[in-house]
């Protein structure tokens, strides 16, 4: 059950729970792979957006030697998994790997907006997201292989934007790419998308996740349009607050601390990219790369659910590099983002009466370089 978490949330859309069910709005992760400055290096980070009860962090390493097959003698190329992960899950959740076989997968949620979508759900053929998702980070050598495991027998639940980064296809300081560094999938009930997106990664210098489809299909087909003519930009691609964010502040990025700064930067009160068109007042601490959603007035008014005060925001970062994955190295920081904010305090916040056993009161937490040796 510990397992089910992301397809849970879908199953009880599909299956009109009575209960209330995800709030509109609310962002699940942000990613972002890097290119730095003359193609020295490509960074791909991640930071988790979820509940702060959710903050009891592993990082795990698997160590798997599974065969290829029955009678074979050589080992699957994904035996060995570093993965950012939660007290009895097997799989990251989050999700963000580094990989025997030289691939880093992550994810950020895109969900179904579209009910009418649902019908093509159906337990017969279909094999839910996190099991299809260990599969393939366990058997893929590629991107493309990665993404031809992972969609067949397509549940249509834990509908994410998948990057797949190849760090076998990149060579650093190398001016032109080699296809393959970057494949990126969309899922939807009935649908994906998978497309090479290496030359876009080098034209612009980055690619950034912030649950929006990419894809037109899946954007359209997911009930986006809709949102965008509701509620407005919020809901685009290209003029959602992070995305602007991003595009913006990527251009900073020149080594490993400027990456960390960027994933763990809230900076809502200063920044106009912050600011909520219909809400009072009108900068809101869910527009950031890192959300601090306990931030914002109870008594606020907002134009839809995940931009009201919550106790949900970016909980982690983790961030790694050509140099660091084939030791499956990482950097990473526990806990809400604090350095232009306030540092969360359980015991100081509107989320205090939430179970939070095992918890520290106060985080504050510096970033660490996770290695095996």
């Amino acid at each position: 059950l510990l397992q089910l978490g992301g397809d849970l949330e879908d199953l009880e859309s599909a299956l009109n729970r009575s209960s209330p069910q995800r709030v509109l709005g609310s962002g699940s992760c942000s990613a972002l792979v890097k290119l730095l400055p003359g193609h020295r290096d490509l960074l791909v980070a991640h930071d988790t957006w979820t509940s702060y009860q959710a903050m009891l962090r592993i990082i795990k390493k698997y160590t798997l030697p599974f065969r290829a097959s029955a009678g074979g003698k050589s080992q699957i190329p994904g035996s060995v998994q570093v993965f950012s992960s939660y007290p009895g899950t097997i799989f990251s959740v989050d999700d963000f790997y580094i990989l025997s076989s030289g691939l880093v997968t992550l994810e950020t949620t895109i969900g179904n907006n579209n009910p009418a979508l649902w019908k093509y759900l159906d337990p017969r053929g279909s094999v839910l997201e996190w099991l299809r998702n260990i599969v393939a980070n366990r058997l893929a050598r590629s991107g493309p292989e990665w993404a031809a495991v992972f969609r067949r027998f397509n549940s249509g639940t834990y509908n994410n934007q998948w990057m797949v980064v190849d760090y076998n296809a990149f060579t650093p300081g190398r001016a032109s790419p080699v296809p393959g560094v970057l494949t990126v999938l969309e899922q939807i009930p009935g649908l994906v998308v998978v497309a090479d997106q290496t030359e876009l990664l080098y034209q612009q210098g980055y690619w950034a996740s912030y649950n929006v489809p990419y894809f037109e299909e899946i954007f359209n087909a997911s009930g986006n349009l809709e949102l965008v003519r509701k509620y407005g930009d919020w809901f685009t691609y290209d003029k959602n607050p992070r995305a602007q964010i991003f595009r913006r502040n990527q251009t900073q990025v020149h080594d490993l601390d400027s990456m960390i700064r960027l994933m763990r930067s809230n900076n809502y009160l200063q920044d106009p990219l912050s600011r909520c068109r219909g809400c009072d007042p009108p900068q809101n601490a869910e527009n950031a790369i890192s959300a601090r959603s306990d931030l914002n007035p109870s008594n606020g008014t907002y134009p839809f659910p995940a931009l009201r005060q919550r106790c949900h925001g970016g909980i982690d970062m983790k961030v790694t590099s050509s140099a660091m994955v084939p030791t499956f190295g990482l950097v990473a920081v526990s806990g809400p983002a604090w350095d232009d904010v306030p540092p969360f305090r359980w015991s100081a916040s509107p989320c205090s009466s939430l179970l939070h056993m095992g918890h520290p009161d106060l985080w504050t937490f510096p970033p660490v370089k996770v290695h095996w040796d």
